[in-house]
């Protein structure tokens, strides 16, 4: 794809675009979690056309009109999520932190197969809710962590013994 062509596409995520990560419960997964990587684009419904030029663009994901008079251009799949924003990255100016952190969790992402490396990704994933100001996730790697340990699938946390604490007694201390 031509520079500018990529450029263009950065600036509209930048501006009308979204990188996102969740966490999605999956009774059906070992794990019992999957992370869905997400980028995606809004326009208002009249004006869908650029959207459709931008899957063409970019030969991945899917577009969908919502009831709101917005229609969005979505991403999902984590191998094509990962392609998108290495095309892009170069080119992304405010979404900069979102691409870096997004390419490092799909970097790690197919050797998360043991629960303290899938754990570590889950915490990674929990940095977007602070770099999109989300204030709605309720799904986070503390809840994984809880499941996890509740499946015995992850290891108790070792705490540090220490020295246990002086017995105390109401018997008069001797006098010298």
């Amino acid at each position: 794809m031509e520079g500018t062509v990529l450029a263009y596409i950065a600036g509209f995520l930048d501006g009308d675009g979204s990188i996102f990560f969740q966490l999605i419960r999956k009774n059906d997964y070992r794990l019992g979690f999957q992370i869905r990587p997400s980028v995606a684009f809004y326009q208002k419904t009249d004006n869908e056309q650029i959207l459709v030029w931008l899957k063409e663009q970019l030969v991945s994901g899917c577009l969908r009109r919502r009831g709101t008079g917005i229609s969005d251009y979505t991403i999902v799949e984590a191998r094509e999520v990962q392609r998108v924003l290495k095309e892009l990255q170069p080119h992304v100016r405010l979404k900069r932190a979102q691409v870096e952190l997004g390419l490092e969790i799909l970097q790690e992402l197919p050797a998360a197969n043991d629960p303290p490396r899938f754990l570590s990704l889950c915490r990674l994933v929990d940095e977007f809710r602070d770099l999109n100001y989300s204030k709605k996730r309720t799904v986070t790697s503390v809840l994984v962590e809880e499941h996890l340990r509740l499946r015995g699938l992850l290891k108790p946390p070792i705490h540090e013994v220490s020295e246990p604490p002086p017995t105390w007694s109401s018997a008069p201390l001797p006098m010298q």
